[in-house]
């Protein structure tokens, strides 16, 4: 569970200094603030959060292939 929560708390933390630095760099409106973080924080996770990613699709391909426990 642990790259899971670190994945999703970089990804967040990515999108609110996005939104800061822009709203710094005067950026007002709201929705063109928010769609401009989104966007541009997306693509600065996947260029700067790789090894997380790769950690949150190994912790959910080793879940998934787990063998089932059998019940006769």
């Amino acid at each position: 569970m642990r790259p899971v929560l670190v994945y999703t708390a970089s990804r967040i933390g990515l999108f609110l200094v996005t939104l800061g630095v822009l709203y710094l760099l005067g950026l007002q409106n709201l929705l063109l603030l928010v769609a401009a973080s989104f966007l541009i924080s997306g693509v600065a996770s996947y260029v700067l959060l790789s090894k997380q990613r790769d950690a949150v699709s190994a912790r959910i391909s080793d879940k998934v292939n787990r063998p089932k426990p059998q019940n006769d």
